[in-house]
């Protein structure tokens, strides 16, 4: 089976802007993959202040707590693992829609195989599966994947105003307030924000935002419920 060897050399070539040490060669082999690794691990990634989280609430017209809540559903353990790398998670079908090929763990039609298991280092799996996909794919495994607090696909990097879904990921990994301002923008977006100032602890007031932000499967994961339960604590 061969792969598209231009996207690999694209994404090789971001890396080295990033200062990675490979070649630009095209070939998704060891060393690019712990490029990619060691380019997004952040361990001292900078936490938003308090008068920056208010900023974006007022943005919204919503408060803090409900923030607080949805990223809390969405990301219990939060922004990153304890290696630095971001609370990631690979959807497999995603990959489907762009490869048409079957990959175990990378590409399926079906929904589902999710994991939030660690390796022994503690890494989030789901690292392990961008990288195999970029490695064969370039850039676009990254849109396979969901990010940080509050859980946004990749693939909607330039709808969110973001020059690739490269840098989108990349500067979520740098600091805690691009988390918040990415939710933002993705509220503003998709027309959610209303839906948002509804959050309460009645999982009924939740259900739009469920719908908008998780799909219509919702339900099923009880989202809303979800939410209702951290807005009461």
């Amino acid at each position: 089976m061969t792969y598209p060897t231009n996207k690999v050399a694209d994404l090789q070539y971001w890396l080295v802007q990033k200062g990675a040490n490979i070649k630009i060669d095209g070939i998704g082999g060891p060393k690019t993959r712990q490029a990619i690794f060691d380019v997004f691990r952040n361990l001292r990634a900078t936490r938003i202040a308090h008068a920056e989280r208010l900023k974006l609430a007022a943005r919204t017209g919503a408060t803090l707590r409900q923030i607080s809540a949805v990223s809390t559903v969405e990301a219990p353990r939060g922004g990153w693992d304890k290696t630095g790398m971001l609370t990631a998670l690979y959807e497999r079908h995603y990959g489907w829609r762009r490869w048409r090929i079957r990959i175990p763990f990378l590409s399926n039609p079906k929904p589902g195989g999710y994991t939030i298991d660690v390796d022994r280092d503690g890494m989030n799996d789901s690292w392990e599966k961008v990288a195999d996909a970029a490695c064969r794919f370039g850039a676009e495994a990254f849109e396979c994947a969901s990010w940080g607090k509050f859980q946004i696909m990749g693939a909607w990097w330039k709808k969110l105003g973001y020059k690739s879904v490269l840098d989108f990921v990349y500067e979520l990994s740098r600091s805690e307030y691009a988390h918040y301002d990415a939710f933002v923008r993705y509220l503003e977006e998709f027309n959610l924000v209303k839906a948002f100032r509804k959050v309460s602890s009645n999982p009924a007031d939740n259900e739009e935002l469920a719908e908008g932000y998780n799909g219509r499967n919702f339900r099923k994961y009880e989202y809303h419920v979800k939410i209702a339960r951290e807005m009461q604590r």
